[in-house]
Parts: structure tokens; C-alpha cells; sequence
């Protein structure tokens, strides 16, 4: 098996490297954290133009892919800037999941021109990271539908056009397209620790046309697995580009800053350590690239390159976090560096779609399955 980029894949890295570093250098990305915005409106533009948002969609909805690799070629270059825009809850999640459902190309049209924001408001307080419990309910109400319950912890919701929200219908899963300003609907937007956005979404009697309805069922059901999968291997993709800009400055710290006359790097004890560090970045590296290369097989391997590459992600990120920042010293954890901000976005991925003790769970079910 080739795993080698494409030359398509290797335009959209330096594009996006291009991108960011040109437009999105980490004093930029400190002053929209700071300004508590969530996203610039500007930059969410140029992501847009440059097709990115499309990148990660399927050419049947207007994309221009949607394989596992896209997604993982992609989140890998946003890793390595820490950028706080949208487009996880957006492009990878909302918009996946109106592609995967189709029959929405006017809506899908405008998230991908830039125009529309979508957040996933799947997860509940009470569920932990179970994905299979709801407990919000959709009650048929004339041609139409009332939602009530509660979504916890939903990315970008405060900035979202549009909430895709799931909730039982008729002992059925269910799927709703729900206005950000619709009656009933409340959000309670706050900053996470990591410089994103999240929100605790209330649906109280949120009254819904029939057209609200995306799917129900076994068509729903599907729709949420795989929204969770991309979910899953797009944070995988992001911590691995987040662990490289961490390698790479903390190695060029060794090697600048000095201590009896000569560079700290040359000292053997911190070039162990060092090696060590180095060697966790390529092992994420090869299940990144296992879990986009499965991506595309659905079924039982996808199902556990998923859960391997979440475990490694949130073993191997705590490790690249502490190491670097160690090697640092005390720098390492001030606000104007760009070290604390990784460390702080590697620790929100481990809690994204499941945490390490999870997936470890669940890739022993799967393996007993097998």
C-alpha cells in the first residue's frame, strides 16, 4: 500500500501551511482568543475561498473529496497553527452530516462558500461520551415538531447559523435542523481552556416545521456514527500537527538557548529526551495515517484504527505536552508562547468524541469481537 500524498493532497498542505503562516501566525490567533470572538469572520472567509471547507466534503454534495485522507491532510495543517476557527463543528461535523443525509444542496452550498456556520449539538450532560444515549425528545406537533431537552458542551455553538440537533422521535433517533435564533432555543456560549468556543444548548419547546426534519432511524443513526468518526479522526489529525509545532520549537529552543558557554541540545540527558518525544510525534504519525486509510473501509477495522489512534493521541499528547514544555522551563507556560496554547488544545482533543480510558475500553470490545 502507497501511503505517499498525492500531489492533490501535497497543494492542499502548502496551501494551508501558505495560509497560515501568512495569515494566521500565532500573534493573529492570540488576538482573536483574546477578543473572546470565538472566530474571525474574515479569516472563516478566506478559509472558505481557498476551498477548504469543500476539501472535506464528498463531490456528490459539491465537495471536492471527503476521503479520510482529505480530512486528516487538512486538520493536520490546522493542528500545526492551533486555529480556533470553526471548522471542526462546521465542516467536518455539520456539514458531514447534511452530505452524508443529502438532498440539502442549497444549504450545503452557502456553508461551503463561507456564508453559513453549522455545530453539531449531539452529546448530553448526563451521557459522558456514550454517543448512543439521547434523552432529548421530538414530539410530533401538527405537520411539525417540539424539541426539548439539553446538549452539552457543543463547539462553536454560540456562532452557528444553524444547530443539526438529534433527539428521540417517536422511539425513533432523530435529526433536526434547528435555527440559532429560533423560539425555545438558548445557548449559553463560554470560552474553553484551549482558546475555542463551546456552548450548553437548552431546546424548550422549540417548535420546528416538518422541514426540520433531516432523518429518522436507521438513516439518522448513520448519520451521527460517521459524523463521530470524522469527528474522531479529524482531532487524531489535528493533535498530530499541534505535536509537530511543539517538536519543532522545542527543538529550536536546544538549540539556541545556551547554558556554560554552549547549547542546551548538546547535552545528552535532554537529547534522550528529546529522542523520546520524537519518536511518540512519528508513532501518532502511523496510526493517523492507518485510521485515513481505513476511513474509507466502514466496518469493524475502521472501527478500531479509530479507537487505537484516540488512545495513542491521548497518551502520546500528554507526553509531547510535558516533555516540551520541560525542556522549555518556565517560557514554556507563558501566554505570548505558542507552547502552553498547544499543550492547552492537546488536553481539549483528549476529551473530544471519548477520552483514552474509553477507547482503550472499546478497542479491547472490538478485539474480542473480531
Amino acid at each position: 500500500m502507497d501511503f505517499n500524498l498525492s500531489e492533490d493532497h501535497k497543494l492542499i498542505k502548502d496551501t494551508i501551511n501558505r495560509f497560515v503562516r501568512d495569515e494566521y501566525d500565532f500573534e493573529t490567533r492570540l488576538k482573536i482568543v483574546e477578543e473572546g470572538l470565538g472566530s474571525s469572520d474574515k479569516i472563516w472567509g478566506q478559509i472558505a475561498e481557498l476551498g477548504l471547507v469543500a476539501a472535506v466534503l464528498p463531490e456528490e454534495a459539491g465537495g471536492l473529496g471527503g476521503t479520510g485522507l482529505d480530512i486528516a491532510v487538512v486538520m493536520e495543517e490546522f493542528g500545526r497553527g492551533i486555529v480556533v476557527e470553526p471548522y471542526l463543528a462546521t465542516a467536518v461535523l455539520g456539514a458531514g452530516v447534511l452530505a452524508t443525509i443529502g438532498g440539502h444542496d442549497d444549504l450545503l452550498e452557502s456553508v461551503i462558500a463561507g456564508e453559513v456556520k453549522l455545530a453539531f449539538a449531539h452529546y448530553e450532560p448526563e451521557a459522558r461520551y456514550n454517543p448512543k444515549r439521547i434523552d432529548s425528545n421530538a414530539l410530533k406537533d401538527g405537520d411539525g415538531y417540539t424539541l426539548t431537552g439539553e446538549k452539552s458542551v457543543v463547539a462553536h455553538a454560540g456562532e452557528a447559523d444553524y444547530l443539526i440537533v438529534s433527539a428521540v422521535a417517536d422511539s425513533e433517533i432523530g435529526l433536526f435542523l434547528v435555527p440559532a435564533d429560533a423560539d425555545g432555543l438558548s445557548i449559553r456560549d463560554y470560552p474553553t481552556q484551549d482558546g475555542g468556543r463551546a456552548g450548553e444548548v437548552s431546546l424548550d419547546d422549540v417548535t420546528l416545521g416538518e422541514g426540520a426534519l433531516l432523518a429518522t432511524g436507521a438513516d439518522a443513526q448513520a448519520a451521527i456514527d460517521l459524523a463521530i468518526d470524522r469527528g474522531i479522526l479529524a482531532v487524531a489529525a489535528e493533535a498530530l500537527g499541534a505535536m509537530e509545532a511543539a517538536r519543532d520549537l522545542t527543538l529550536d529552543y536546544l538549540k539556541t538557548r545556551t547554558q556554560f558557554g554552549v547549547p542546551i541540545g548538546k547535552f545528552q540527558a535532554l537529547q534522550h529526551r528529546m529522542v523520546d518525544l520524537c519518536l511518540e510525534v512519528e508513532q501518532v504519525r502511523s496510526l493517523v495515517t492507518l485510521a485515513a486509510v481505513k476511513f474509507d473501509e466502514p466496518g469493524p477495522e475502521r472501527d478500531k484504527a479509530l479507537s487505537a489512534v484516540k488512545v495513542k493521541v491521548g497518551q502520546a499528547g500528554r507526553l509531547v505536552s510535558e516533555e516540551s514544555i520541560q525542556l522549555h522551563g518556565g517560557i514554556g507556560v507563558t501566554w505570548e508562547y505558542a507552547l502552553g496554547h498547544i499543550a492547552k488544545r492537546l488536553t481539549m482533543i483528549d476529551h473530544s468524541f471519548g477520552d483514552t480510558d474509553y477507547h482503550l475500553k472499546r478497542f479491547i470490545k472490538l478485539k474480542k469481537a473480531a
